[in-house]
């Protein structure tokens, strides 16, 4: 295996995790919003990651790798806090639109750094998939924060 290859491989598993990290995520807010439309979203949102994750584990597969299948530590240490804070703040649907937006800025952060990797390493092969895959975080972040702001001035 290449070290070209070596390098997609590590951004890919990266956002395979982040990823799974927002499907986990989003699943979550949908358990805790009692909002109809917003369950729902949060749903197809958790549906939306999956198939992300889905999309870069067969890139990864395709390079010769072994796809990452988990969440991140960091992630899972998130959702507990989230759990934990629910239990003294409520579930009010502004609280999880605020957690559901600080998980989409994390995502960002984690596909502004695969694309700076991929500009560096020249790794052209997987720019197309992360690039469209970043403009869908990008949506998703700010539809939850329109909705948090939405939540904030009722």
């Amino acid at each position: 295996m290449t070290d070209m290859n070596k390098e997609a491989i590590a951004v890919l598993n990266d956002l395979i995790q982040t990823s799974k990290d927002g499907q986990e995520g989003f699943k979550t807010c949908a358990e805790d919003i009692k909002h109809p439309q917003l369950k729902a979203l949060f749903v197809q949102r958790s549906v939306d990651c999956a198939t992300a994750a889905s999309e870069l584990q067969a890139a990864v597969r395709s390079l010769g790798g072994d796809p990452e299948t988990s969440t991140s530590v960091s992630g899972d240490l998130h959702r507990r806090w989230v759990d934990v804070k629910s239990m003294f703040t409520g579930k009010d649907e502004e609280a999880v639109l605020n957690e559901a937006e600080r998980g989409e800025d994390h995502a960002l952060k984690a596909y502004r750094e695969a694309m700076e990797k991929i500009t560096k390493h020249n790794l052209v092969g997987i720019r197309d998939l992360v690039e469209r895959q970043y403009h869908g975080v990008q949506r998703n972040h700010d539809q939850v924060k329109a909705l948090r702001n939405q939540a904030r001035a009722s």
